[in-house]
């Protein structure tokens, strides 16, 4: 819920909506479908969208669009290289794309096809391509594992790599994408563009929409028929995405989501100096934000939640804040507030 809950003109959006018609076949021509489509397309460097209703489903239609892409134009490659803590999802194919024990735990045996190399670390992604790669999928900041932005020279070296050995570069912005860091997508802050990319969560405010990116050439390999999802783009999905995505574009938006993350982190990086001792780092993006600490952090979340605030735990000792982009300077100065009382009331 990027905009917060009860937004008006998403609100207005799917009462008008749910007054005409909520769902059809996809047999049909739905416009709030393709007028959304256009607005994702204008805004990015895809010619394509293909909707579902999920962000774990976007990720297995972008893991089918990459190995299409490899059985037809690569020669029979199917591997894909992630990187260590990312998280993917939890259907099978995203979950097999996500090397983390704690989800794949007594689910396996897990979809072949699948190598792990250490995140940030380009040589050792450069060793892992092999005849059989058809493409390399990373979240530009990976959320679940701890908030940890991936380095611009780490991008761009994957953005080369990838042209040089002919492959795929895809991006997960499920969680960093629709303006969460400042700009209406992730990739926009490293100066390089993915071949295909996967949006979920904020795309539609809360209700259930997800969306798979890509130039046109690739998404043609995904053919009439080859995949599909019955919800998917449905009219009522639709037109509250599309409500959102106009919200979220809009100048004063991103420019709250940069002056409120300058000050949410400002903010953090001050407590980070009055307790050194606890805290350990701050890391992030816009209003994606996490504050580590030296010890585990559960203390601290029921401390705060006590106390009004609720925060996220993401990784082993992250707390993890990922406010509404319309988030105020008032209530980032409460937040703060209260966490720092949270600090002091669990102090050792």
């Amino acid at each position: 819920t990027a905009l917060g809950h009860a937004h008006p003109a998403v609100t207005r959006a799917i009462q008008k909506q749910a007054a005409q018609v909520i769902h059809t076949s996809n047999l049909f021509l739905i416009e709030p479908q393709v007028r959304l489509a256009e607005e994702l397309v204008r805004r990015s460097f895809a010619d394509r969208a293909f909707f579902c209703n999920s962000g774990a489903e976007a990720v297995e239609a972008m893991i089918k669009l990459a190995r299409r892409w490899g059985a037809q134009k690569g020669g029979g490659r199917f591997e894909i290289i992630v990187g260590s803590g990312g998280f993917h999802g939890r259907t099978l194919g995203a979950l097999s794309a996500t090397p983390q024990e704690k989800y794949q735990k007594d689910f396996g045996p897990l979809l072949p096809g699948f190598i792990t190399c250490p995140r940030g670390d380009l040589e050792a992604f450069r060793r892992a391509v092999g005849e059989k790669t058809c493409a390399i999928l990373v979240e530009p900041i990976q959320g679940e594992s701890g908030v940890h932005p991936l380095s611009r020279e780490f991008v761009h070296g994957l953005r080369a790599l990838c042209n040089e050995k002919g492959i795929l570069l895809l991006f997960d912005e499920i969680q960093v994408g629709m303006g969460r860091t400042g700009s209406f997508f992730a990739y926009e802050h490293y100066g390089v563009e993915p071949d295909a990319l996967t949006l979920a969560k904020a795309l539609g405010n809360g209700m259930p929409v997800g969306a798979l990116l890509a130039r046109k050439e690739l998404a043609e390999l995904l053919g009439q028929g080859s995949h599909g999802s019955t919800f998917g783009g449905n009219f009522l999905a639709s037109a509250a995405a599309l409500a959102t995505v106009k919200e979220i574009a809009k100048k004063t938006t991103l420019q709250n989501v940069v002056r409120q993350g300058a000050a949410l982190r400002n903010g953090l990086e001050e407590l980070a100096r009055k307790f050194p001792a606890r805290v350990k780092e701050i890391r992030g993006a816009g209003l994606l934000v996490g504050i580590e600490l030296h010890e585990a952090v559960e203390g601290v979340q029921k401390a705060a939640r006590e106390r009004g605030l609720i925060v996220g735990v993401a990784g082993p000792n992250t707390i993890r804040f990922a406010p509404s982009l319309l988030v105020t300077k008032k209530e980032v100065g409460t937040a703060l507030s209260i966490l720092e009382s949270a600090l002091e009331a669990t102090q050792p």
